[in-house]
């Protein structure tokens, strides 16, 4: 019989010739699937128990088997795993390191499952603890944004629509609004962690496992929901990627704006913000220089998190069932978006260390008519139509302008020249604190009604911190979370 030159991989009795060497590099997955080694030991503990109860291992075999797993799961540097220069994927360098352990025992534990089912399996755990990481990112980014609010109290600042001033508002109230993006973050997270938490393992290569396993076992160890309902969409499911790309790209588009006002708010034009230095560096050719590179290499991290998504649409597109080697591309746009995390721990303690030209803001704040919507509201208490309203005060800015002053500054007898309804009141109903309070309901500026926000924003990070801990809690598995 002719000697097999594919002797050692998982695949090779079918084969005669050997692999072109070129391809046989080009395709193999532990260059990057490396990083799934924890997953793939607690996830091979798993099929090794349900083995047992099926009576394909003894229960020393059992123990002897996870004992190993154990062992490799903690006992290799990330080096070492994705330079290995014998095995195939990630799933191959287990196989074969438990084999140098105990021999023919290692290959025991392949019985009556497939890598089809060990890939979609190391994957979700994979996705599962990146979820808790990025949900701890922006639990911390948000309690950083709530007390920072806290910390602004009545300081003001212009709003802006179209790049253009629009009205006052409490910089806490600006904050804030970041808050609410990272509470919808949260949620998508935290939606998305409950419908991919499902095991596959004991869907075999598509039909379903040949072994009669109880699925029940390794889905409990591993802190599933339960087993996955169909085999052959478990092996060639990757919605929760996707699923999981999207949710970043709303974190990174949020991010993103941030970094965008940030940005904005601290060149000497706007004058709002002074940039910590200790997140900031300077030019190699002019010594005044304090660039944003937090901020500026944040706003283009969505690029590289959206890129990753389209990617995977497009590689899922048109894909029969059910495992296609396609799929393989997947696993580095899953693991080309693992700098999230230490980017949301960054903003967080970049925010912390924000400082507001409060004076700016405020004058900024007080100029450019941005009482002019609070001025209209003064007429509409007098009786007058809004839409009539709203012509009279553009016609008072208009006189402001000819005479360089702001609505304010305008005399009495200028204003009944205008319109008849202005009264000596009109100038208490247009001060910064009353345009503010004027926008008195659920979610509005007036001071009263951000001070009720800021509560609440409290109560519901809080909340999500529970959350957080109770999805990582449920989620933390044996063996899963080896340092690499």
């Amino acid at each position: 019989m002719a000697e097999n030159k594919n002797s050692g991989k998982m695949w090779s009795g079918r084969f005669r010739d050997p692999l072109d060497e070129a391809f046989e590099q080009w395709q193999r997955s532990l260059p990057f699937d490396w990083r799934l080694l924890g997953e793939e030991c607690a996830a091979s503990k798993a099929h090794a128990a349900m083995l047992a109860e099926a009576g394909i291992l003894s229960t020393e075999e059992l123990a002897q088997l996870r004992a190993a797993l154990d062992a490799i799961a903690t006992g290799h540097e990330s080096a070492a795993v994705r330079e290995n220069a014998s095995a195939e994927d990630i799933h191959h360098f287990v196989e074969l390191k438990l084999t140098e352990k105990l021999g023919p025992l290692g290959l025991k534990l392949h019985t009556g499952r497939s890598r089809n089912e060990q890939i979609a399996t190391d994957l979700r755990l994979y996705v599962r603890r990146q979820i808790d990481a990025v949900a701890g990112g922006l639990l911390g980014w948000a309690a950083a944004l709530v007390a920072k609010a806290e910390a602004a109290g009545d300081a003001v600042m212009p709003s802006y629509t179209h790049l253009q001033r629009a009205e006052p508002v409490l910089v806490a109230h600006w904050l804030l609004a970041y808050v609410e993006m990272l509470i919808r973050d949260a949620a998508r997270l935290r939606d998305l962690r409950a419908r991919m938490n499902f095991c596959p393992l004991g869907s075999g290569a598509v039909a379903g496992a040949t072994l009669r396993l109880d699925r029940s076992i390794a889905a409990h160890e591993l802190g599933f929901t339960a087993p996955t309902a169909n085999s052959m969409d478990a092996t060639s499911d990757r919605d929760f990627v996707l699923e999981y790309l999207q949710a970043l790209t709303f974190i990174g588009l949020h991010s993103s704006r941030f970094a965008e006002e940030i940005t904005l708010y601290a060149t000497a034009e706007f004058g709002f913000i002074q940039l910590p230095e200790a997140f900031s560096t300077g030019s190699s050719a002019m010594p005044q220089k304090k660039n944003p590179d937090l901020t500026e290499l944040v706003r283009a991290k969505v690029g590289r998190i959206n890129a990753a998504a389209q990617a995977v649409a497009m590689q899922l597109k048109g894909l029969p069932l059910a495992y296609n080697k396609d799929l393989q591309e997947t696993q580095e746009q899953t693991f080309a978006v693992d700098f999230v995390p230490s980017m949301l721990e960054l903003l967080a303690r970049f925010t912390a260390k924000l400082e507001w030209n409060t004076a700016q803001m405020r004058q900024a704040a007080q100029s450019g008519y941005l009482n002019a919507m609070a001025a209209a509201t003064y007429l509409v208490h007098k009786g007058v139509p809004f839409r009539s309203a709203h012509e009279i005060i553009g016609k008072a800015v208009r006189l402001a302008l000819d005479k360089g002053v702001e609505l304010n500054a305008l005399g009495l007898d200028e204003l009944r020249g205008i319109n008849e309804n202005f009264d000596a009141d009109f100038f208490s109903a247009i001060s910064l604190d009353a345009t503010l309070d004027c926008h008195d309901v659920p979610g509005g500026t007036a001071r009263p009604r951000v001070k009720a926000a800021m509560k609440l924003a409290k109560e519901r990070v809080a909340a999500m911190g529970k959350e957080a801990a109770d999805a990582g809690a449920k989620g933390k598995i044996a063996g899963c979370n080896a340092d690499l």
